[in-house]
């Protein structure tokens, strides 16, 4: 069976190798396996980097007899063909044709293994294209990814080049439509700044342009791309936001589906899968995950982190609440020893820091001792390496975090729980409340704990350190399971000087 060729194949390589630093690489290849063989759907959780796991679903893909499509991020996508694909290769003497695109070509034989980005296979089954045949075994590694592209997938919009489309088409109109995009523009920057830069629109706002809309739409048929726009406006549970330009004095509107699960429903029938993801849900059953992306019941796995990795986690317990005039001064007092214990290793020192005021105090405040060190949001240094201080926000880690140098020490000020400021969460939120729904259980801690482990996992693997300054998790109900979320882990109340060691 296939299961037992994958599992003899694989230990033999990576004994070959000595790679041994991961504990489920064979338990994860019979399930994949499992999947191939029988065509039954299964999602996995590793707990771990792609670099750890990758193997495992590739030695799946090499040594079965028929077609796979691969689905990755575009620069694992890279990583895999040009490094661990070819090695992986030559050990098993297998010569599978591999070819990298956004479609499927009728003339390539039934061996082939086609490796596509998550953003080309969701556009494919969300709009119907047909450029990736149904049947056909699919890999796929991006479940951390999936809702949210499919979410800018389904993503429709009206910006300047949309009006001034309608200007040209509705000439008689223009006039009213110029006056309806002056009072949106003037209604919009009247409002208060924030962080984020966007804003839902108020129902007087909506009211006015649905009007126009409306009537422009009697008259004749509308610009496709301002169709689909209407179209999706018109659907139930839909967000619109405004997302501002300020310099420049432009906005534009997005309309997008409080929830993808129904779309998403429909696409995983057409093909056998394995879903793949490094964090998905605190629960093994993935019920929270699962009802986002709207799988259906399929064989669940969660890999826990190595237990012999126990991460040194410091959390202690009287500071004040995030929301207490205080924690500002409190959280200065922990961040300032916390550096001084690290700053002199190789690795850098990350502080994340989600309130921008807060962040941008605490960076002056750690500039005033360690000088040049520190860097506010700015990746000025090579690699983020040596001793250097980065304070930033959970966005900007997540985008740059795999391009630094993994910390020594990863200082997390609040848990990443969504801010009910940021008008996109906050439109969100009133989706599940629509659906009555239960937001915070649903929407905002499963939020918070993926995104929490995403920050985690490369920490404990490199043998770091994580300080959380967050006293919530000590006196809310949910701590414990965000804690749960961080284990193994070995904890301490007060900073040793030793502790990192």
């Amino acid at each position: 069976m296939l299961e037992v060729q994958v599992h003899s194949s694989l230990r033999n390589f990576l004994r070959q190798r000595g790679e041994s630093n991961w504990p489920h690489y064979l338990t994860m290849a019979r399930l994949v396996a499992r999947g191939l063989r029988l065509g039954r759907p299964a999602l996995i959780q590793t707990g771990t980097t792609t670099e750890q796991y990758a193997l495992s679903y590739l030695t799946n893909a090499l040594l079965w007899n028929g077609p796979v499509i691969l689905v990755t991020t575009p620069q694992e996508q890279q990583r895999l063909k040009a490094e661990v694909i070819p090695s992986l290769q030559d050990w098993l003497e297998t010569n599978r044709e591999i070819k990298v695109g956004d479609k499927w070509l009728t003339a390539q034989n039934s061996s082939v293994i086609l490796l596509t980005t998550i953003s080309s296979w969701l556009e494919d089954r969300l709009h119907n294209q047909k450029r990736f045949p149904q049947d056909i075994p699919t890999l796929i590694d991006g479940g951390n990814e999936l809702e949210e592209l499919t979410r800018q997938q389904l993503t429709h919009y009206l910006g300047s080049q949309e009006w001034e489309e309608l200007m040209v088409n509705y000439i008689s109109q223009a006039d009213q439509i110029r006056n309806v995009r002056i009072q949106l523009t003037k209604a919009i920057f009247a409002r208060p700044k924030n962080p984020y830069e966007c804003y839902l629109l108020e129902k007087e706002e909506q009211e006015v342009l649905r009007k126009l809309l409306h009537n422009l739409g009697s008259l004749r048929e509308l610009p496709q791309r301002i169709q689909q726009f209407w179209q999706r406006w018109q659907s139930n549970n839909q967000m619109l936001q405004a997302f501002i330009n300020r310099d420049k004095g432009l906005f534009t509107l997005h309309i997008a589906p409080g929830s993808v699960a129904p779309m998403l429903r429909k696409i995983w029938p057409q093909q056998p899968f394995v879903l793949i993801g490094k964090a998905l849900d605190w629960d093994t059953k993935a019920e929270a995950y699962r009802q986002r992306v709207g799988l259906p019941d399929l064989t669940c796995l969660k890999f826990p982190p190595n237990r012999y990795r126990e991460l040194p986690l410091y959390l202690p317990e009287r500071l004040p609440f995030p929301n207490n005039p205080q924690y500002k001064s409190a959280l200065a007092h922990q961040v300032r020893p916390l550096v001084r214990l690290s700053h002199n290793s190789e690795k850098p020192i990350v502080i994340l820091i989600g309130d921008v005021p807060l962040r941008a105090q605490i960076g002056t405040i750690l500039a005033a001792e360690f000088g040049s060190k520190v860097q506010v949001e700015k990746v000025v240094f090579p690699n983020c390496q040596e001793n250097n201080i980065l304070v930033c926000g959970w966005e900007f880690w997540r985008n740059y975090q795999h391009k630094l140098l993994t910390p020594q020490l990863l200082i997390i000020a609040t848990l990443p729980i969504p801010s009910l400021e940021n008008p996109l969460v906050a439109s969100r939120v009133a989706y599940y409340k629509n659906q009555r729904q239960d937001w915070f259980r649903l929407y905002l801690l499963p939020e918070a704990v993926r995104e929490l482990q995403l920050a985690v996992i490369p920490v404990r693997e490199a043998g770091g350190g994580i300080a959380l300054l967050d006293n919530r998790v000590n006196h809310r109900s949910y701590g414990s399971e965000v804690l749960a979320a961080l284990e193994p882990f070995a904890r301490i109340n007060y900073l040793d000087v030793a502790w990192l060691d």
